[in-house]
Parts: structure tokens; sequence; C-alpha cells
């Protein structure tokens, strides 16, 4: 699916990785996105996205999926100190979600969003 308008699944791994809550059911009338102005941007954005925006958003979905994948799969070393010649990075959980945010962010500035809650750094101050 590469052209057609973004399926509520896409919406929803978008939302999640920009950081953004759940919207909550829209059909029971209190979904959230309407009291928060990113938020509503964000939907906008993405009901509005021209097809090959879609396309190269989708690419970005793809890649963030397969990141995160990743960075789940380091627990699987974490009991390994040295194998062989073999050694952990023992960077390696830190580096990964720190490239993992870093696309996340690149999809934020993509759709011409700020940031949700998720990926703030709160060792900033916003005024």
């Amino acid at each position: 699916m590469t052209g057609g308008a973004l399926t509520e699944d896409e919406k929803t791994e978008i939302r999640r990785f920009c950081g953004y809550a759940a919207l909550g059911d829209v059909a029971s009338g209190e979904s959230s996105w309407r009291f928060f102005q990113n938020a509503g941007t964000l939907e906008w954005r993405l009901n509005t996205l021209a097809g090959s925006e879609r396309k190269r958003l989708r690419y970005f979905l793809a890649t963030l999926i397969q990141m995160e994948r990743a960075v789940q799969s380091v627990s699987e070393n974490l009991d390994t100190q040295a194998v062989s010649a073999w050694t952990r990075n023992t960077r390696e959980l830190s580096e990964r979600v720190r490239l993992f945010d870093w696309w996340r962010r690149r999809v934020c500035g993509f759709l011409g969003i700020m940031p949700g809650p998720d990926l703030r750094d709160y060792a900033s101050v916003v005024v």
C-alpha cells in the first residue's frame, strides 16, 4: 500500500513514533487531539499528505519499525560480556536508542510538527 490513504494502524504507529500519546476512540467523541494544538496539526498533516509524501512517510515507518526491533533485540546480548575474541559493545543500547530517536525526530521534521511529549528533552527549557 504505497499510494492510498494512511490506515488507522499506520497513523497509530506514526503518532507513537512522533512521541504523541494514544488518541482514544474517535467514535466515542472522547479523542484527545482536538484539545492539543500540536496533536491537531499532526492529525491534519496525516489526513492531507500528497501521494508522494505518504510514500516517503511509509519508508520512514518501515525504517523505524526495523530500528525499534533492533533496540528490542539488544537485550538478547546483555548477559554476554565476552565470547572468544568478541566483546559486547556496552554502549550498543544507548547508541541504538539515540539513533532511533534521531530518526523519529526526522519524521516530525518531515511532517512539520513539534516532537511529542515522549520525544521532549526534559533537560532543556522551552519558553
